[in-house]
């Protein structure tokens, strides 16, 4: 085993080194343009599955309102791609040219003043991360130092996503309304629609969610790891001892948060366009079923989770277009009975268990044909000693007599 090997085991770094061969290697190589581009889209939703891990599998706390920050983040990236495709030489058959068609369409005659700062790229990558954090510092801090938790907490950010989605859809000549924010084409003058842009984006979300898992994984690691797992199990007892468990809640909230955000901008900037539909509960009910379905406290588990339940709806949509609900409902019901834990459970405790078995048993077979093999020889020696041994013992015996 060279040092590097030695390195990623010591670190209990071999399923990411899998994980980025399969991102990086094997789905570039399998899939063609189109469907590599879905898979981007799919990685897009890794980034709140990662940040649900965190928050729910280590901080226990639930959230049914992942949404709301992952189309907040998506629309910080939008305003500012939208701004861009809004230029007054593309828009001079407007009543009003260079603000967004829907803004025209709607009867408004100047850009809003809270639209101009998206105009600059800086700041919309600062809104993609600032916003949603600070939305969910918000709610976070108003909540958990009141002790609200549990399912009122869940049933809460639902109320949120429902709350942000009507506002969307209500405000139409501000967001686009139910349509949302179309036709986003440039960055910086670079089309995203084209075949190279589009390699360029998928590998920068995959290096992204890379980037993401090891962030996740020294977090677990750390003291702040082992005090979410011990706030998780022993809440009162984590508060006993001193420490202010409603600010570590605050904390992984905004840090589940802020990755929501990410993952929104870079599905923004993959698929297009953004839109309410993927603000509201059913969205991020279906979010908290990619980290159930590959497992709540595994990192790894999470991505492997959102790319089988997005290959599923895909696949069953198009080969079964009247059963795809039917079958995507099978699919969650079946792998959260059969599996608790998720893909990573089954892991754990069916798939590496096996292979332990079968290695020990490969290894007794080769300890076996190695006793086989120098048994003859061992045999083959004994009996030449044994002839030598007689005739010399006569010998002396004759001499004495």
């Amino acid at each position: 085993m060279n040092p590097f090997t030695a390195w990623i085991a010591s670190k209990g770094l071999g399923k990411v080194c899998i994980l980025a061969l399969v991102l990086l290697v094997l789905f570039p190589l399998t899939f063609d343009i189109f469907r590599l581009n879905l898979v981007g889209k799919y990685l897009s939703y890794g980034f709140v599955a990662l940040g649900l891990v965190m928050l729910w599998g280590y901080g226990g706390v639930l959230s049914l309102g992942q949404g709301v920050f992952f189309g907040l983040g998506g629309y910080a990236m939008a305003m500012f791609l939208k701004l861009e495709a809004s230029d007054p030489v593309s828009t001079k058959i407007q009543s009003t040219p260079g603000i967004p068609d829907f803004m025209d369409w709607n009867q408004l005659t100047a850009l809003p003043l809270w639209w101009e700062p998206f105009k600059h790229l800086p700041f919309a990558l600062v809104a993609v991360v600032l916003v949603p954090t600070l939305l969910a510092f918000v709610i976070g801090y108003a909540m958990f130092k009141r002790r609200v938790g549990g399912v009122y907490f869940a049933i809460i950010t639902q109320a949120v996503a429902l709350i942000l989605t009507v506002l969307i859809v209500g405000q139409q000549g501000y967001t686009g309304g139910i349509n949302g924010m179309t036709d986003l084409k440039t960055l910086l003058g670079w089309d995203i629609r084209t075949d190279s842009a589009k390699y360029i984006l998928y590998y920068l979300c995959a290096l992204l969610l890379l980037g993401t898992i090891l962030l996740g994984l020294w977090i677990q690691k750390s003291k702040l790891g082992t005090l979410l797992l011990a706030m998780r199990d022993k809440e009162d007892r984590v508060r006993f001892s001193g420490y202010d468990v409603a600010m570590f809640k605050v904390f992984v909230f905004c840090l589940a948060a802020a990755l929501s955000g990410i993952g929104g901008a870079l599905f923004t900037l993959q698929v297009g366009f953004m839109s309410p539909s993927f603000v509201g509960i059913v969205p991020s009910i279906e979010m908290v079923i990619y980290a159930a379905v590959g497992g709540r406290m595994s990192l790894i588990g999470a991505v492997y989770g959102t790319l089988l339940v997005n290959f599923g709806k895909t696949y069953f949509s198009e080969t079964f277009p009247d059963l795809w609900l039917f079958l995507m409902a099978a699919l969650f019901i079946g792998v959260t009975m059969a599996f608790p834990e998720g893909l990573a459970g089954l892991w754990a405790q069916k798939v590496v268990p096996w292979w332990r078995r079968k290695q020990a048993e490969r290894q007794a077979i080769r300890a076996a044909v190695r006793r086989d093999a120098s048994t003859p020889a061992e045999s083959a020696s004994t009996p030449t000693a044994n002839r030598g041994g007689p005739s010399a013992t006569t010998s002396l015996s004759g001499q004495r007599a």
